[in-house]
């Protein structure tokens, strides 16, 4: 299906005028696939890269279907997701898509305070169309025996992999089993493992199955890696934050310690930069992503809480100052730029430890990444990559030691263009 219009798609006109209204016209090929098949009442079962349109693909179908219903004081739709922040950025997302549906939405998530605990018992008794929230939440809620589910309708699992990666399957299984039966499943991944098909055997009836180009990033990246030691990261991240002022920048790693490591070394530079990490108060992680969507924030460091599912729009330059765990996470963190069509760039720092890790992601996407020289004044003048182009030599620009080694080894001697001084000695190219 291509050349659509959401016209096409046979969504009522309540749901066509809230796309108008926020300049949507064209559906992506996720949407064009599950927006029909979900209106027809079939199950799902949809894979597709991050940052085409997951969210609205199964959002606009619901919306549609629950347009003008009569309020009760049971919750019509379900959609569960793996954090707290995407559990804001969907209720956002409804409130946008709904405005002219009389469609009610309730988020639901934890790392708040007892005052908030109630207000979410007070809505939830109340009733609401749609709850957007994190399973442990949603479990305490309804062991306490106030969620009306008797009628529900939709159950969606959005980020499914993540929520089985977090260990939350438990929390799922207990949270079905206050549901009906008789209910339309809806889930969505941005992987496709064998324990993600195995766990939706148990939930979904007789799925239609989506596969879009799983484990691809989107073309309008271009991506680059620089191999360097860990001591002259700090160096380059100040060096390419200077080459890109003014553009909107987001910086992953993998821990929480690095995280406030890079922040803290980047407040040291003069550089104007927050963190997001879990062991920040929630009100502070919604203060620094409000700063930073509406562009007073230019430059933000975080671990993986935000390489999933978080749409920030014009994020210029994702610069993975580690090698993320798993290859899969590292399409999620690139994903954040180049969103909906656009164009960015994702950088990847990789040390002598992350090779095989770097070697794994390549591997996964069937593609290399392409290798860039160091700026002289942090790898040296003239010093050759680990492997070039042609995939030769081993040694590390500036990395120390021979064949990446012994990373103590020449770390205090001064820099050597041996090539030009040495002109007999062997080149490592």
């Amino acid at each position: 299906m291509n050349n659509l219009d959401f016209y096409d798609l046979g969504l009522n006109d309540e749901v066509l005028d809230g796309l108008d209204a926020m300049g949507f016209h064209t559906p992506t090929p996720i949407q064009e696939e599950a927006i029909p098949a979900v209106l027809d009442g079939n199950d799902i079962l949809a894979c597709a890269q991050t940052g085409t349109g997951k969210t609205a693909a199964f959002l606009l179908p619901i919306l549609d279907l629950l347009t003008n219903k009569p309020a009760t004081a049971s919750i019509d739709g379900l959609i569960l997701v793996p954090t707290r922040e995407l559990a804001m950025q969907i209720d956002q997302q409804i409130m946008g898509l709904a405005y002219f549906c009389n469609v009610s939405s309730i988020p639901i998530y934890g790392g708040r305070d007892g005052k908030s605990f109630e207000q979410e018992k007070k809505a939830l008794i109340k009733g609401a169309n749609i709850v957007v929230a994190t399973p442990g939440r949603l479990k305490a809620h309804l062991q306490m025996g106030y969620v009306k589910t008797e009628l529900l309708q939709f159950l969606v699992l959005d980020e499914a992999d993540r929520m089985l990666d977090m260990g939350f399957i438990k929390d799922i299984k207990d949270i079905i089993g206050h549901l009906p039966k008789k209910r339309q499943n809806l889930m969505f991944s941005a992987t496709m493992a064998q324990n993600i098909r195995k766990f939706s055997y148990s939930i979904l009836n007789n799925p239609k199955q989506i596969d879009l180009a799983i484990a691809k990033p989107a073309e309008g990246i271009l991506q680059a890696k620089y191999e360097l030691e860990d001591e002259k990261k700090p160096m380059l991240v100040r060096s390419l934050l200077y080459s890109q002022r003014d553009k909107l920048v987001l910086i992953f790693s993998s821990t929480k310690i690095g995280c406030k490591k890079v922040a803290a070394e980047l407040k040291a530079a003069k550089i104007a930069v927050e963190e997001i990490h879990s062991d920040q108060p929630q009100e502070k992680r919604e203060e620094v992503l409000r700063q930073y969507k509406n562009g007073t924030l230019k430059v933000l460091v975080a671990t993986d809480i935000l390489s999933r599912g978080i749409d920030v729009k014009g994020i210029d330059l994702v610069i993975n100052v580690d090698v993320p765990r798993e290859p899969a996470d590292y399409i999620h963190r690139i994903g954040r730029t180049a969103r909906a069509d656009s164009k960015g760039v994702a950088i990847t720092f990789v040390n002598s430890k992350d090779r095989r890790k770097m070697d794994a992601i390549e591997k996964l996407m069937e593609q290399k990444v392409r290798l860039m020289p160091l700026p002289d004044e942090i790898g040296g003048p003239g010093r050759p990559p680990a492997r070039d182009q042609r995939g030769g030599g081993r040694n590390f620009r500036g990395g120390g030691g021979r064949n990446g080694r012994n990373n103590n080894y020449n770390r205090n001697r001064p820099k050597k263009n041996n090539n030009r001084r040495n002109p007999n000695k062997t080149s490592t190219k």
